[in-house]
């Protein structure tokens, strides 16, 4: 393994530790396509810091054909990132990743307009970006925070978060820890919503006497007409009885 660098090293043995798939750190070297492209991202970085701009973009765009993981040369990408599976992954010019970051297959850290300058997120450590979830802007995305699937983020995230949706809402964990692979335990906040609302409905049929299910699709106007009086403390019509 002399021939192996150190940071590509701590990349396979960061895989064994997180992918239960993973066998062998022969099997990761020779076969794990977020691997290669980290790899191949690492010598297109070198040429273009220091100059040699076209050359690192024929290295970049050749992992893009090998991996189906385009990361921009300029992009500043910290260690141990683990990208898996990968295919569709696309990584900005000015895209920043901390340490420990795991990103999913489809993931767009990219910008959200053609201003100069910075205008792709900054990735802090330990954050896990889940399948097909879209950051697109120049802010930020916290320590220790978590992207739900196909959610689209368009404004900062502070850290120890969970966020989905679209657009992507955050939501505090609180003292329920989630474990760092886990894509599926993360709160939602819309379903969260409509149960609250059909709780406050429930509450509200029991006021006016209504029996549950006592109503029809055709009648359910004039039953919400009569819980929105009851809301604001008014009499209802009656009109929604049954």
């Amino acid at each position: 393994m002399c021939f192996i660098g150190k940071k590509t090293k701590e990349d396979i043995l960061n895989v064994l530790d997180k992918d239960p798939a993973a066998r062998s750190f022969w099997e990761v070297y020779f076969t794990y396509s977020g691997v290669k492209a980290i790899r191949m991202y690492r010598r297109a970085h070198w040429w273009y810091e220091h100059g040699h701009k076209f050359i690192a973009r024929v290295i970049s765009q050749r992992a893009k054909k090998i991996t189906g993981i385009e990361i921009h040369p300029a992009a500043k990408i910290g260690r141990r990132l683990f990208i898996d599976h990968g295919m569709g992954v696309v990584i900005g010019e000015t895209a920043e990743i901390g340490d420990d970051v795991v990103i999913y297959q489809g993931v767009t850290l990219g910008g959200s307009g053609k201003d100069k300058g910075k205008r792709h997120p900054t990735i802090q450590d330990r954050v896990m970006i889940s399948a097909g979830a879209k950051v697109l802007g120049p802010f930020t995305v916290g320590h220790d925070s978590k992207i739900g699937a196909n959610s689209v983020v368009l404004k900062e995230v502070p850290p120890h978060s969970t966020v989905v949706g679209v657009p992507g809402r955050v939501v505090k964990q609180g003292d329920v820890r989630i474990a760092d692979m886990d894509q599926i335990k993360l709160p939602d906040p819309i379903l969260a919503e409509f149960r609250r609302l059909n709780r406050r409905i429930e509450e509200l049929e029991k006021k006016l006497g209504i029996p549950a299910h006592a109503f029809d699709e055709g009648e359910q106007s004039d039953i919400s007409l009569d819980i929105a009086k009851a809301e604001k403390g008014e009499k209802p019509d009656g009109n929604g009885e049954v």
